[in-house]
């Protein structure tokens, strides 16, 4: 198939009203499971892969290669690549195995309920400093973007004098406009080189930080311990996801609770129900744009009966998987009684993202503590009043303006 072919559409990938779901998406998966599509960047065509079956194959099946991404201009939403050619989200086995073994001791259901507390005297902090500047105010301001970033900040140990700088810089690389893409490499360059010189100091003098950990490890038999740049790339992507989906869901989940007052009594009256809540909520939010980090087939292969050539780029739809009528019921409908059934929010397979027992804790702390501290919380504007965000790939209001 031609590089342009009329047929393949673009997809910009730019819908953000409020948090409705973007029709172009749900247009390509109500077609089949398999499209062909274009991008804003890069130098081809791509596959989009939509269905919850066909997204677990490609995530899960080693034919398909994130690391044969490296080094090419591949179809994305960004002008400049977010990932660095060395991340673990662009790895495959046997090195990601590697990788992800060392981070993945670092979120473990245990290391985390250890987290637990220091996360929620964070919450408890940024709520009472909200409660005493006193209403209205800013949701975001106050609580979803402090909350990740400290959270993250602090198990890596990073000197709150340098946080604010720090957050800056991942803000400047999540940028999707044409003319960001110098401004988003400088901005990654730095983050990976505050980390260089961070790593030495933690493996000669470890402290009790997530970063001693990760640099003191112990190793496997038979495998290389990781290296200061590649410990250094890895402090670049945990607060990258630190600063990406729990910021984003703070913020999303508290507007679907404050524009559905019923759902949010009823959690407030039964806080027991919340992990649930919690849940669905995370898979019925499009919390981001488009697709990410796609794929490219090392050989020929079919997924869900498509035809696809060894070299193919390979994107898949978490968002439009988690609405697949084949596996949730009435898929587009919040119910916060629905039962949990596993959803691709994290992702899938060999890249599910290890921080998502953290993410997970500090939302469910930042609810409880919204819940229980501030039990009148409304909006203070009309919820179409309510300004989005919509100079990223997220998908989150950029204030969320509240009184009580």
């Amino acid at each position: 198939m031609s590089l342009h072919d009329p047929a393949v559409p673009d997809c910009p990938f730019d819908f953000a009203d409020a948090l409705e779901f973007d029709p172009s998406l749900a247009s390509l998966a109500g077609r089949g499971p398999v499209s062909r599509i274009r991008l804003p960047y890069g130098e081809a065509e791509a596959w989009l892969v939509t269905s919850f079956a066909g997204v677990r194959q490609v995530t899960c099946d080693p034919r398909f290669s994130r690391a044969a991404i490296v080094g090419r201009d591949y179809p994305r939403m960004t002008p400049e690549p977010i990932v660095s050619p060395e991340s673990i989200n662009v790895t495959d086995p046997p090195h990601a195995t590697r990788l992800r073994h060392v981070a993945a001791q670092a979120f473990t259901r245990e290391r985390v309920a250890g987290m637990r507390p220091a996360v929620d005297k964070v919450v408890t902090g940024l709520l009472t400093a909200m409660a005493e500047a006193g209403p209205p105010a800013d949701l975001v301001t106050h609580l979803s973007v402090p909350l990740p970033h400290l959270t993250i900040c602090e198990l890596l140990a990073v000197p709150e004098t340098d946080r604010d700088h720090l957050r800056t810089l991942t803000m400047r690389l999540l940028a999707t406009s044409p003319d960001a893409r110098q401004d988003a490499a400088d901005a990654k360059a730095e983050l990976r080189a505050y980390f260089a010189k961070q790593v030495p100091d933690r493996r000669a003098t470890p402290g009790d930080d997530l970063l001693s950990a990760l640099a003191t490890a112990p190793v496997p038999e038979g495998e290389e311990p990781l290296s200061d740049d590649e410990l250094a790339v890895l402090a670049v992507t945990l607060i990258l996801s630190g600063n990406d989906t729990a910021t984003c869901q703070i913020s999303n989940i508290a507007y679907l609770l404050l524009t559905r007052p019923e759902d949010r009594a009823a959690l407030a009256r039964d806080l027991g129900r919340l992990p649930g809540a919690l849940e669905e909520l995370l898979r019925f939010i499009p919390f981001r744009k488009g697709v990410g980090i796609p794929r490219i087939a090392l050989e020929d292969a079919e997924i869900e009966g498509t035809a696809i050539s060894a070299g193919d780029y390979v994107h898949v739809s978490y968002l439009a998987a988690n609405r697949d009528p084949a596996v949730f019921t009435d898929p587009h409908t919040l119910d916060l009684e629905r039962p949990v059934h596993p959803h691709m929010t994290f992702g899938w397979g060999g890249h599910h993202c290890l921080a998502a027992p953290l993410a997970r804790a500090e939302l469910d702390s930042a609810v409880t503590g919204l819940l229980t501290r501030f039990p009148d919380l409304r909006l203070a504007v009309a919820p179409e009043e309510v300004e989005w965000d919509t100079g990223t790939i997220r998908r989150f209001p950029l204030r969320l303006p509240v009184v009580w």
